[in-house]
This record gives structure tokens, sequence and C-alpha cells, in this order.
């Protein structure tokens, strides 16, 4: 759901830039006063993981593809505020040195998938969990509907940009882009839910926003097998992933305004189309370029929120009683 260079206009592209300042200002300034400093390297991991999930296309229906978003699971992870910061890290990482998503299109691309897409797929993760009791069950259940609600809100945004530039009007874009990305949108669901149950088996507590995290030792466990995982995708899945154009570009080419993009100024990067060049192998090119951009995509994020959170910073005073009533763990 990237969008390219050429598909909107001037000003379309400057209001989903402002937008998008705006909301990742507030974010900043939210995850400054709640997040904890045990979570600060999650924040790292979660950026990695869904830079190599991202690059996971696979396929849906009628030569169309889909790929993890991954806004609804960071905001399960660090929070709603901390995911702006995780998805916009990724999504400048993309766009700068992978020349995924146009330049002049990244703020919107950040307002629809870094803004709308965690607060509107963590809102309905919550709002799920709390009406069905709280317990691993509904919270689960609530991830993946949060999941597949983020992928449609991001796709509605999407398409009023793409209506309001006159690239395409709005009545024709809006059924087509919400129709592929609810189907979409199920893919997201799944994979959300299988790594927030993975997560829930190794560390419950982590789904507890009511507390600060487990200790040191357990943290350092977890961010290391976290980046392990992140580096596997990159490397080993990432080369065999679905080459379908994804469901933007679907929709583009069937509606006829594909011709419109227009090559990226960071399409000379060397790792461009998640490509380096001088590597013949097309799989080792990718998971070379794969992995490169997960250890960035670690270290901004990581690099950003320990700007945020100085160490020993301990985020929001816990209330009493954790997740089911029972008593917070001692940090």
């Amino acid at each position: 759901m990237h969008i390219p260079d050429g598909f909107l206009d001037a000003r379309t592209a400057l209001a989903g830039g402002a937008l998008a300042a705006a909301g990742l200002g507030l974010a900043l300034r939210g995850a400054r006063r709640t997040l904890p400093d045990r979570r600060v390297p999650l924040v790292g991991v979660a950026a990695a993981f869904i830079f190599a999930a991202q690059m996971l296309n696979f396929p849906v229906a009628g030569g169309t593809s889909g790929h993890l978003i991954g806004a609804t699971l960071a905001a399960v992870l660090v929070g709603p505020t901390a995911a702006v910061v995780v998805m916009s890290s990724v999504l400048i990482l993309q766009a700068l040195l992978f020349a995924d998503g146009g330049l002049t299109a990244l703020g919107a691309n950040i307002f629809n998938m870094a803004v709308v897409a965690p607060l509107v797929g963590y809102a309905a993760y919550r709002g799920v969990s709390r009406l069905w009791g709280g317990d691993l069950r509904a919270r689960l259940t609530g991830a993946a509907f949060g999941a597949w609600c983020s992928t449609v809100a991001a796709s509605v945004a999407c398409a009023g940009q793409l209506g309001a530039s006159g690239t395409v009007a709005w009545d024709v874009v809006f059924p087509a882009m919400t129709g592929i990305h609810m189907v979409i949108g199920v893919g997201e669901a799944l994979i959300t839910t299988l790594v927030v149950a993975a997560v829930a088996g190794a560390r419950p507590e982590l789904l507890d926003d009511r507390t600060t995290g487990a200790g040191r030792v357990g943290d350092r466990t977890m961010v290391g097998y976290g980046a392990l995982v992140a580096l596997g995708l990159a490397v080993f899945v990432a080369p065999f992933a679905s080459t379908w154009p994804d469901g933007l570009e679907m929709v583009a080419e069937r509606l006829g305004f594909a011709e419109r993009a227009s090559e990226s100024p960071a399409a000379s990067s060397p790792l461009a189309d998640y490509a380096v060049a001088g590597i013949a192998s097309p799989a080792a090119s990718t998971a070379v370029a794969g992995a490169s951009g997960t250890v960035v995509a670690f270290v901004l994020a990581y690099g950003l929120a320990r700007l945020l959170v100085p160490r020993g910073a301990r985020g929001p005073i816990p209330r009493a009683g954790g997740a089911h009533g029972s008593a917070p763990r001692p940090v």
C-alpha cells in the first residue's frame, strides 16, 4: 500500500505530510511520557520484525498479493504511541534506502500506515479485549479484529488521497481499494494473531500495558530471539515471497492510473527494490538487502526510542492490580 511518486497532487501530498507530522509529533510526546525504559529494546525489535515481515508478500487472489502492515502488532506490543514511532521509522527507511513508496508521498504513507493504522487497530483491539473479558482468547480475538480493521482503514485513507488528487474518482477507487484490502486484511489478522499468541506463550507480561515488563535478563533474551527471527525472515524467507502486484498496484493497473507512477529519487540507492547492486543471484541480493534493512530498522527505532526515554525512566506508574486482577510484577 506504499503510494509511489506521481499518484498524488502537490496539495494532497502536502496535506498528508502535515497530518503525518502532527500525528508523529503527538506520538513522540506520548511515548516520552508512557514508554518504560525496559521496553525501549522491544521498539527496535518490533521495527526490525515489521520491516522484514513487510518483504513477505503472500498471494491473495486474482494475481494480487498482500503483505503485513504490522501496525496493530506494534501497538499491541509497545503501545499505540510507540507503534507510530515504529511504523514511521520503517516507512522512512523504506522510502529513503529501498525506493519503496515515493518521497513526495512519504507523508501520506506515514499518515495511512503509521498513524491511522495503529490507532484504529489498537482501538479495535482494546474494545474487543475489554468487551470479552480481557483474557488471552479475548486479546487474540481483539488483535485479529484490530489488524483487519487497521488494514481496511489505511486503504480507505489511501483511497481518499487518490480521490482528492483527482487521480481516480472516489466512488470508483473506494470500493476497489477497500474490497481487495478486506481480503488482504484476513492475512494481516492471521499473522498478527499468530505472533501475539507466540509472545503470550513466551512473555505474557508484554501484553499487559499496566506493567513495565520483566527483568533485564528476560528482556535481553526476548530481544535476541526477536532479532534472530526478523533476520531469519529477511534472509531465508523474503527471497521467495510472491512477486504478484500488491493491492494498490493491482487497483492502479485495473483502474488505469498505474502509468502515473514516477521513479523515486531513491531509485539510485544501492538497495533500491530490495536488491544489492553487484550481486548476481536474485535470492542472495534480496537476502543481503533484507538483512541490511532489518539491522538499520532496529538501530533507527531503538535509537529514537532511547532518545525519547532516558535510561532508568520507568514510564507510567502501574495501577493497583496487574492483568486479570493479579498483583503487578516487581520492576
